[in-house]
């Protein structure tokens, strides 16, 4: 059963996908269309991979979605990094950073699941 009390890596990556819906809208205005995709399927997959732990089906479960929420943070900040180094793209803002914080909380779920 779900635990709907206040969950600060649900909280922070739903904002996140929010943010990067806005960015990647951004980038289509742009016709950046083939980034934005990408960004988009990355970026919001992290939220609902670590949406999807919330209902594991084992502590290896909940383990697996988690690295797989890592994994696609570290497709996204490729994205990003992209991006921020591409002369005609939008500013990427604080994605970066968020994604950067996002990732520490990711790792130590991971870490501290483990023991």
């Amino acid at each position: 059963m779900r635990n709907d009390k206040d969950n600060l890596i649900v909280d922070l990556t739903f904002k996140f996908s929010l943010a990067i819906i806005q960015y990647c809208e951004e980038l289509e205005a742009n016709k950046k269309y083939v980034i934005a995709r990408q960004l988009l399927k990355s970026g919001t997959s992290i939220g609902a991979n670590v949406h999807e732990a919330q209902n594991a089906e084992s502590k290896a479960d909940f383990i697996h979605k988690f690295k797989l929420a890592a994994k696609e943070a570290d497709e996204t900040m490729y994205w990003l990094a992209l991006c921020k180094q591409a002369p005609t793209y939008p500013d990427t803002g604080l994605l970066h950073s968020d994604l950067e914080s996002i990732g520490r909380i990711l790792s130590k779920i991971i870490s501290s699941s483990k023991n």
